[in-house]
């Protein structure tokens, strides 16, 4: 069983960046693939980035590409979300999100096995 804790979230006016964070422990981290997802109220769940257990790989919802970053640090446990260029419409609460039985990521929530408790991301016009 995987334990996850994002941090790094908070207000951002619209154009400045942010960086979240997610650490990992209970299985090791780098045998499995991470994602980061995002809530917004009254929205449904939406996949962000996806990176694969080695890192070599990513992939980003057309909305964020271009502005996003994912990144993962093994020797830390920790996988990373690089933010920048915010919009109004970024702001929500994210989720990281852990795919504990395959090495590649996945853009759909269902994938995934493992999730933390979230971090809130404002961004002010």
């Amino acid at each position: 069983q995987v334990q996850l804790v994002e941090s790094g979230g908070g207000l951002v006016q619209a154009g400045g960046s942010l960086r979240l964070s997610c650490a990992a422990s209970g299985r090791t981290f780098n045998s499995y693939a991470m994602g980061w997802f995002r809530q917004a109220p009254g929205k449904e769940r939406e996949f962000v980035a996806t990176i694969s257990r080695s890192g070599g790989s990513t992939y980003y919802a057309g909305s964020v590409k271009g502005r996003f970053t994912i990144s993962r640090d093994n020797a830390k446990n920790t996988v990373y979300l690089q933010m920048n260029s915010l919009k109004p419409e970024d702001a929500a609460v994210y989720y990281c999100a852990a795919r504990t039985y395959n090495s590649g990521g996945s853009y759909y929530a269902r994938d995934y096995d493992g999730w933390g408790q979230g971090t809130q991301v404002t961004v002010s016009s």
